[in-house]
């Protein structure tokens, strides 16, 4: 395998989202918006089908707005495709600096920011979760050996042996990384600059290299170099976007010595805290949070982006997910705020390893369920069997009783047959409810932008989007007879068979071993459904 190709190889599993469209604003120009909308009847492609529910079963209906929270890295309130869908507290008055609705948060306009001060100071960057408790460890435990170990320590002993291994050879992996990209970095940089100043242009395409000719030799070696790159595939945003990612990895994600903590002024410890953080929903980087509203809501048939699934629907932002792992205390905040201020839905595209707190989450999804409030949940991008391994937040530890309100979904493509299932999606027979539209979904960026990103962080606003659909003409149902029919009338692909996640071409496997129904999520046979269910 040539190196580059390694290196694209390694961001399309390190860095989801894998690549990025530039300022495309009429769908028709773009092969993949709006894909997961469609039906597979009707346009033989594996979508959810929302089209057809609208063109079939809405005329006539009334509708009521569904609030569908967002927990995530923050949203971008402005963005021209989610105007008139983002939630108001209109309990607040905007920017006078006070409660006035006597929630415990001021100014919470649009939703809260749980990683950051009074000050308008904000956190960006935060360790992973196992380099937290690989310190708490290696402070506890030294060089202690197992024959130094107390009866009543043996359990931590033992999870710290593990996370150490784990952090070890992650930390080994990311320095091995920088340090083969060195080279090819310094040719990359010194061409793409060479090319940026003759152009001058910062974006350029594979036709504007093809187009250069020039005199001077090392300009031409250097664009040649370039076009050879785009021919394979190459893309600068994915090479920069991997590049990022392991200096991330080193300089916060796997530093035991960086704390983002302090900014916020919190106690870390302190798990019954909840009054902390400031109202700006969108912090440093919203990326991620902006592309998931948009599958959930952005405005359908304004001739610009990207139709959302719901079409009556309005987005809370809660922020609690930085660049790296999310704080249990702050999930959990985030999780009673949405259901304190009104949210029917709460969708969950993060999560981790490992859990320092998994009480304090546990107490505030039981919380949601108690109040009838739908959580989604992405199922995670490690092609794992989460029958196997745990995917926090969970609902397999903490709570005696699994809520019925929780549901968790893997990620599907446009693709029937062997390719339907994304090759990074987790998958569970008995953990993962459905699979969902998550692979090369085209929605919202940050500054009226879009772009193409995949994971099971798309897979699980796709489902809500369903939920919220559902949910606006039948508002009678309840948040466990939404799951319930979401379960019951996922498209059957069960008999397919398909590539298991993770081993290429090398093992198949039938769709409906992936998860608990063989399906993907389905508007058209849901809203059907509930027709039945509310008749009745």
């Amino acid at each position: 395998m040539k190196l580059i190709s390694f290196f694209l190889m390694l961001a399309c599993l390190a860095t989801l989202p894998a690549f990025a469209v530039g300022p495309v604003k009429d769908s028709t120009e773009n092969p993949y918006s709006n894909w997961y909308n469609k039906d597979a009847e009707n346009d033989d492609v594996p979508g959810v089908s929302a089209n057809r529910v609208y063109k079939e079963l809405t005329a006539n209906k009334q509708s009521r707005t569904v609030v569908v929270a967002i927990l995530d890295s923050g949203v971008d309130t402005d963005h021209e495709d989610l105007k008139g869908k983002i939630w108001i507290n209109r309990d607040e008055i905007p920017g006078n600096g006070k409660d006035d609705d006597n929630n415990g948060y001021i100014d919470d306009v649009h939703g809260w920011n749980f990683l950051g001060n009074e000050s308008g100071e904000n956190v960006e960057h935060a360790t992973l979760e196992m380099t937290r408790l690989y310190k708490k460890y290696s402070g506890q435990f030294g060089d202690r050996k197992g024959g130094q170990i107390k009866k009543d320590e043996k359990k931590d002993y033992k999870l710290y042996q593990e996370i150490k291994k784990d952090y070890l050879e992650k930390r080994a992996s990311a320095e091995m990384m920088i340090e083969s990209l060195k080279d090819f970095h310094r040719v990359f940089g010194m061409a793409d600059s060479v090319v940026i100043e003759y152009l001058g242009k910062e974006n350029y395409t594979e036709k504007d290299l093809k187009s250069i000719e020039t005199e001077d030799v090392r300009t031409m070696k250097l664009a040649e170099f370039l076009i050879s790159l785009a021919e394979q595939g190459f893309s600068r945003e994915e090479y920069m976007g991997l590049r990022n990612h392991y200096v991330s990895q080193l300089n916060y994600h796997l530093n035991p010595d960086f704390d983002s903590r302090p900014v916020i002024g919190d106690d870390p410890e302190d798990m019954s805290e909840r009054y902390y953080g400031n109202n700006d929903v969108q912090g440093p980087d919203p990326s991620h949070g902006t592309h998931v509203a948009g599958i959930v809501a952005a405005v359908r048939d304004n001739g610009i982006g990207m139709d959302g699934i719901a079409e009556d629907v309005e987005i809370m932002a809660v922020r609690v997910v930085p660049d790296g792992d999310e704080y249990d205390k702050d999930v959990a905040n985030g999780i009673r705020y949405a259901v304190d201020n009104g949210a029917n839905i709460i969708n969950m595209s993060f999560g981790k390893k490992y859990s320092a707190n998994v009480g304090v989450v546990a107490e505030a999804i039981q919380y949601a369920a108690s109040k009838g409030v739908l959580m989604i949940h992405a199922a995670g991008n490690d092609a794992e069997n989460n029958d196997k391994v745990i995917h926090y937040p969970t609902v397999r530890e903490g709570m005696d009783e699994e809520p019925e309100a929780w549901l968790v979904t893997g990620a599907s493509s446009m693709e029937t047959g062997l390719r339907l299932p994304g090759i990074f999606s987790n998958y569970g027979r008995r953990t993962v409810d459905l699979f969902a539209p998550g692979v090369d979904i085209y929605s919202l960026k940050p500054g009226d932008k879009y772009a193409v990103n995949s994971g099971t962080s798309m897979a699980a606003p796709a489902t809500a989007g369903v939920a919220a659909l559902v949910m606006s003409y039948y508002p009678d149902l309840t948040a466990v007879q939404v799951k319930q029919l979401l379960v019951e009338s996922a498209q059957d692909h069960g008999k397919m068979k398909v590539y298991r996640p993770g081993h290429g071409k090398t093992k198949k496997t039938k769709f409906k071993k992936l998860s608990e129904t063989g399906g993907v999520v389905n508007a058209y046979a849901a809203m059907k459904l509930a027709e039945e269910m509310a008749t009745k």
